[in-house]
């Protein structure tokens, strides 16, 4: 049971990781599109720096929902419940 819990686990965390590269990608892509077609049409007023630095906010978080497993992600959940318990099982 307990393997089944790190597999699913381990598989959840691979697929945000792969949600988080997807994101990356499209991140890159569309953000070089917006800057060809800017530089193109207007190369004077660089307006395609507002979704680059508004989408990039939002990848920050991203990464740091995936990444920050150590800080606050499942693995430190599961620590903090097993901690509390303990804590209540010497309270009795």
């Amino acid at each position: 049971m307990e393997n089944e819990e790190k597999y699913l686990r381990a598989k959840k965390r691979v697929q945000n990781l792969k949600e988080f590269y997807q994101h990356l990608l499209s991140y890159v892509l569309v953000n070089t599109m917006l800057f060809i077609i800017n530089m193109v049409t207007d190369p004077s007023y660089w307006w395609f720096i507002f979704p680059l630095m508004g989408w990039g906010i939002g990848l920050i978080a991203h990464a740091f929902s995936v990444y920050s497993d150590g800080f606050m992600g499942a693995d430190w959940e599961e620590r903090k419940i097993k901690e509390y318990m303990e804590k209540d099982r010497r309270d009795e």
